[in-house]
């Protein structure tokens, strides 16, 4: 077994298993599992997914997910942590870019179960990016670090792609309308951008009348619009507290809250809870499904 956990982006573990054990919940982003061999049942929010060799799953950072082994199973763990998002200086572009695209990963992807990844290219890719990241693992030297970091950005291109192409959004099972799926995707790819996301630019971009964008789109989500994008901010909102050192005034400002008190007072409204006590308690809460529970066997 190889474990390779230090003051940097990423974890990384590959262990054969006859039993599923539990393992430690951390906040940091989320984890990525290769299937290399054997057969199963992966469980997220009471929702069950068969598995077998070349799976590749996401576990979300809450105690809500197990694997039921059917047969003797060699997993790969690969865990983006925040360690680099707290440190250095917080104005990196290459940092700002790195975060940016993992936390549309974690608010996105939404704890659905099931095998991420669409595309057979895109799942030999990371099986490929994978074994290069634990090779240097085993071999660590300074000159690692950048290397990993390359592949890891890779890696978050191909999660990125397929969660952009893939069905991860909470919509009635019975929606048969394919726009709805473009404009969730187009919606939280633009979260930080108040003016796309204005009734009038939805319109545009997806050939409504504006009188009929918030309609639609609250029957196609049974939710306004405004919510929509207001709970969107605050995944992102939670995102930051817990996982880098940007200050109140700067998340207010990047997701276009007017000041801190617009911040806190929108955040308590939907959340139930202060922004400091959700910092102190550590915990995801928008960002979790309503149907995952934080008693959950892990």
């Amino acid at each position: 077994m190889q474990i390779l956990e230090a003051k940097k982006p990423f974890e990384i573990q590959e262990i054969e298993l006859t039993d599923w054990k539990q393992r430690p919940v951390k906040n940091n982003f989320f984890e990525l599992v290769l299937i290399r061999d054997g057969e199963g049942t992966q469980c997220i929010n009471y929702n069950h997914h068969s598995y077998s060799k070349g799976s590749i799953f996401l576990l979300p950072p809450l105690r809500c997910h197990s694997f039921t082994i059917e047969k003797p199973t060699k997993f790969v763990f690969l865990k983006f942590t925040d360690s680099f998002f707290k440190s250095g200086k917080r104005n990196s572009e290459e940092r700002n870019e790195w975060f940016k695209e993992a936390s549309y990963i974690l608010s996105n992807y939404n704890q659905l179960p099931g095998d991420i990844i669409k595309s057979e290219m895109d799942r030999q890719h990371l099986s490929i990016l994978t074994t290069m990241i634990l090779q240097e693992s085993m071999t660590y030297r300074n000159e690692s670090i950048a290397l990993v970091k390359s592949l890891m950005v890779c890696i978050m291109e191909i999660l990125v792609r397929n969660i952009k192409e893939g069905n991860f959004y909470e919509i009635p099972k019975n929606n048969t309308d394919d726009r709805i799926n473009k404009m969730l995707t187009y919606i939280n790819e633009h979260i930080d951008q108040p003016e796309l996301l204005k009734v009038g630019n939805l319109a545009e971009v997806f050939m409504m009348s504006p009188t009929y964008v918030s309609e639609f789109f609250k029957k196609q989500v049974n939710m306004s619009l405004r919510e929509y994008i207001i709970k969107g901010k605050l995944k992102l909102v939670e995102i930051r507290l817990l996982n880098s050192d940007y200050t109140l005034t700067q998340i207010a400002d990047d997701l276009g809250f007017t000041d801190v008190s617009h911040l806190s007072k929108t955040f308590k409204r939907y959340s139930g809870t202060s922004l400091r006590q959700f910092k102190n308690n550590g915990e995801y809460m928008l960002l979790k499904r309503t149907d995952c529970s934080a008693t959950a066997v892990v």
